[in-house]
């Protein structure tokens, strides 16, 4: 065998290696037709100006009465759905109605009762539809990355396999010319030839990184980095709720707090201010090329929004426990 036709045999494992890796980019590139399909995305929300927005309960002069009966973080609550009055008026009809008990403060005892609950169980809804559009956004893109890791795996696969293959058919051949005393230089040209051939194949391994085009044009996480002062996607409740700062405590609001995770475990930070820009408009746009771990990042980021959100029906849970005591007392 002498070097031309090693040549041309490594020229063919190339070829070989090249139609692998376009056949996976062209089912990929199927693929890529069905990600601008979502069946996420909720109804809009109710538009909605600054002064639409609860007033942040610190300016609020609350009842006494009221905050020696709830928490903090119920009252909190209450103030975002929106129930501060009906919660005051509730409170001094029920002491009223102990002392001087009548059958109409009763009945509307009843009726500020029921007001309440259904405000709170309509909020509810409201809050798990929103979490659930969160939800099924981290699954999508999940799911996208799973299948798109899986495609990287079996080229993986199949391109470490050729390179055992070829590093065993080099070494027994180059040995047994070895061991036939050949006086041509054949062994050493397969040596070199195949070192050629597993080093295409290493690269061809560390390079195997799929891209696919993620569009996402009803994007939630868009206004948690760019904090506009009202949001399309998430309604007033909720937003006052991501947002709201608490001076007293010098706490950052749960929208600011998931920001700063985001940029301190490095899902969302680069210095170099140009690449900057375009992972910005990637993930906080309308859509781009993603890879499998970016998409990975993605469904984390919603994971975690869900998670905030989710703390807002926590606090309507421990307000319900609260008033329910309450009237038992």
């Amino acid at each position: 065998m002498n070097f031309a036709e090693f040549t041309n045999a490594f020229c063919v494992v190339a070829l070989v290696t090249f139609l692998i890796t376009s056949c996976a980019g062209f089912k990929n590139s199927l693929l890529t037709s069905q990600t601008d399909k979502n069946n996420c995305y909720q109804p809009s929300a109710k538009s909605y100006t600054k002064a639409d927005l609860p007033k942040p309960i610190h300016t609020l002069d609350i009842d006494s009465t009221l905050k020696n009966t709830f928490s903090f973080q119920s009252l909190h609550a209450a103030n975002a759905i929106g129930i501060l009055d009906l919660l005051t008026e509730f409170v001094h009809l029920k002491k009223s109605c102990s002392i001087n008990p009548t059958l109409e403060k009763k009945i509307k005892l009843v009726e500020l009762s029921q007001n309440i609950y259904k405000k709170i169980n309509t909020s509810s809804l409201e809050i798990s539809a929103i979490a659930s559009e969160m939800d099924c956004e981290e699954e999508r893109a999940d799911q996208i990355a799973t299948f798109i890791k899986g495609k990287e795996n079996t080229i993986e696969t199949k391109l470490t396999v050729s390179a055992i293959v070829v590093g065993a058919i080099g070494a027994i051949s180059a040995g047994i010319l070895l061991a036939n005393n050949t006086s041509e230089n054949t062994p050493e040209v397969i040596g070199i030839g195949t070192g050629l051939i597993e080093a295409t194949l290493g690269i061809l391994i560390l390079t195997n990184k799929r891209k696919i085009t993620y569009y996402h044009p009803r994007n939630a996480l868009k206004d948690i980095w760019t904090a506009p002062e009202t949001s399309s996607i998430f309604p007033a409740p909720i937003w006052y709720y991501l947002t709201y700062e608490n001076p007293d405590k010098n706490e950052k609001s749960l929208r600011q707090q998931l920001v700063d995770k985001w940029l301190g475990y490095g899902q969302i930070a680069d210095t170099k201010e140009k690449k900057k820009q375009k992972i910005d408009n990637q993930y906080f746009g309308k859509g781009g090329k993603y890879t499998a771990s970016q998409l990975i990042n993605r469904a984390n980021m919603y994971d975690q929004l869900e998670a905030y959100i989710n703390l807002m029906k926590q606090d309507l849970r421990i307000l319900a426990l609260e008033l329910e005591k309450f009237i038992e007392d």
